[in-house]
């Protein structure tokens, strides 16, 4: 049993309600899952409090963190960026035994304790030109497991923030994560162990890395 631990901490700048998630929103993270690149735009919920918990099959996934500004609902596509604060790094770390066995939905598989850290701190939405052309690795002990770029989203960010405003009121500091790439190991049936170090990084947005330390 596992949980994700961090070799330092920093107190996030704004209170962080809730985080929205994207699944298969890549195509080549769709193609990998046999998901044939398109699920109609599927959305899982978790809330972000708590402090730690275990788990048997926990993966890591490299993810862009869009902020939520200010408050929206029915944002057109073509309107969503004035509503963007600013990106950051998460690593959408999913618990694929309870994603897949336990639960006939994907929240608790994605809400466990200290799972889906974010970081390392907000780079406004004006530093970024494109946030749909910024590359993204992730690693684990080293190897080299994801390695792809926004500009492979199948729904981009402005059509995830269309697509839920129009079912839910989006607050400021709401994160949206919008989607991992391909690379993942639960396909393969790779998992993160304890002593694992696990470091997600995205062009412009800096890097987050995490050690995997034992369940108390």
């Amino acid at each position: 049993m596992v949980v994700m631990g961090a070799v330092a901490r920093a107190m996030p700048p704004w209170p962080g309600r809730c985080r929205r998630g994207q699944g298969d929103a890549y195509a080549e993270y769709a193609d990998d899952r046999g998901g044939g690149g398109d699920t109609g735009g599927r959305v899982e919920g978790r809330d972000e409090e708590g402090a730690d918990a275990a788990c048997d099959e926990a993966g890591d996934q490299d993810e862009a963190g869009v902020v939520i500004g200010r408050r929206c609902r029915h944002v057109a596509a073509e309107d969503a960026r004035s509503v963007i604060a600013g990106y950051l790094v998460a690593n959408d770390v999913s618990v694929r035994d309870w994603l897949a066995k336990r639960s006939p939905t994907f929240t608790l598989g994605k809400s466990f304790d200290t799972h889906g850290p974010i970081g390392p701190w907000l780079t406004t939405d004006d530093e970024i030109a494109d946030p749909h052309a910024l590359r993204m690795r992730l690693s684990v002990n080293g190897e080299v497991r994801q390695d792809s770029s926004t500009n492979d989203m199948i729904y981009d960010i402005y059509e995830q923030i269309a697509y839920l405003s129009q079912v839910m009121t989006l607050m400021p500091g709401d994160i949206l994560a919008t989607g991992t790439p391909a690379g993942i190991g639960a396909p393969i049936g790779r998992f993160l162990r304890t002593g694992d170090v696990v470091r997600a990084e995205i062009e412009g947005l800096g890097m987050i890395e995490n050690h995997v330390v034992a369940a108390p």
